[in-house]
């Protein structure tokens, strides 16, 4: 290969990483979550502990009524609209001000303005559900998916059930503690319900805001996974009718913008900040090639090592069943690779290098 191609060819390399992300980031979109709740429940704790880049404390916020903020941040894609507290003092022009606002938002012609997923917020140790409670759930649910939401959950004693009965029209309600509850006695409440009131979330929310609403939450790493699987599913077919007219192993290369595509997919699924430089120290890192053509073919001969009795790769040609399964063994390791990592160290403390590192190792695996 000459200069002049070699650089074609990196270009060529570098568009289709900036393809990928701006794809990723397109088919992810945004959601917004609702959370609704009396002053003192837990609402902010709440949002810290299940979502990314704790909202409340580091988000930016802005009024849209008098007593709701939308907070967000720049590379998560999720708007929680947080009311300060429908208290009995005006409560009725504040409901009025918030179902205006939720109606305005159900109106707009771009599905990444409407609000999809309400939360109801009653602290377990009040023991007491109230009027405003009641109505406050029968008039949102009227325009999305709402869920109840038991905060501070130490001893339900029947109370989940009885918040069930008063608030029939709530598709679920879930007991939740954010965080560690210390005791009068020594005794330490850990948290719990949180991956659990994201599954039932995770339900609820439209499909095309699911990859949005499992990026941004982190309280269930197996939920990354399982979304991210679907884009693996997605690619192996697609890399499969590459395949279809076997084609040689030396344009392996050929498979190159699918797989990309997926891994990009998959790091937006876990919440990873996406930009092409990103992708390309993962990919070089991981196979210590740069440049597509050397790339296509390091992955290609690299995974098909793994493949009991080669595959099968007859007379040197890959075909549709093994492109697929070379596309598929890639997606996997990748969705190893970024559940193991999560599950020892924040998002916003992992490297490129921890990632890249473990990555060469559930290859090789």
């Amino acid at each position: 290969m000459n200069a002049g191609s070699a650089g074609t060819g990196e270009k060529d390399f570098m568009d289709m990483l900036n393809d990928a992300m701006k794809r990723a980031v397109e088919q992810r979109g945004r959601v917004n979550i609702l959370i609704v709740g009396k002053t003192g429940v837990g609402k902010s704790t709440l949002i810290n502990s299940v979502f990314q880049g704790e909202l409340c404390k580091t988000g930016q916020g802005r009024p849209v009524t008098s007593e709701t903020r939308e907070i967000f941040k720049e590379d998560i894609p999720i708007h929680i609209f947080d009311t300060r507290g429908l208290e009995v003092n005006d409560f009725q022009s504040n409901l009025d001000e918030l179902l205006a606002l939720v109606k305005d938002r159900k109106s707009r012609s771009e599905p990444n303005e409407h609000i999809h997923v309400a939360w109801l917020c009653i602290q377990e140790d009040s023991r007491r559900i109230e009027d405003s409670d009641i109505r406050l759930h029968e008039r949102l649910s009227d325009h999305m998916p709402l869920l109840g939401v038991v905060t501070k959950a130490r001893s339900d004693q029947g109370f989940r059930r009885k918040v069930q009965e008063l608030l029939p029209q709530a598709r679920n309600v879930l007991r939740t503690m954010a965080i560690p509850d210390h005791l009068d006695d020594g005794h330490v409440i850990p948290p719990h319900g949180l991956a659990e009131l994201i599954d039932a979330t995770y339900e609820l929310v439209p499909e095309g805001h699911r990859t949005a609403f499992t990026a941004a939450q982190k309280a269930n790493i197996a939920l990354k996974g399982k979304r991210a699987r679907k884009y693996v599913k997605t690619a192996a077919a697609t890399a499969a009718g590459i395949g279809g007219v076997p084609i040689p192993f030396s344009d392996a290369v050929l498979l190159i913008p699918t797989q990309v595509g997926m891994l990009a997919s998959i790091s937006s699924c876990f919440g990873l900040q996406l930009t092409t430089a990103f992708l390309g120290t993962l990919l070089a890192s991981s196979t210590g090639i740069t440049g597509a053509t050397f790339l296509g073919r390091s992955v290609a001969s690299n995974l098909l090592k793994l493949i009991p009795g080669a595959g099968y790769v007859v007379g040197g040609l890959i075909s549709g069943s093994t492109a697929a399964l070379i596309t598929t063994l890639l997606g996997e390791a990748y969705i190893r690779t970024l559940t193991t990592v999560l599950s020892k160290k924040d998002l916003s403390d992992i490297t490129v290098s921890e990632i890249s590192e473990e990555f060469k190792r559930q290859l090789k695996q």
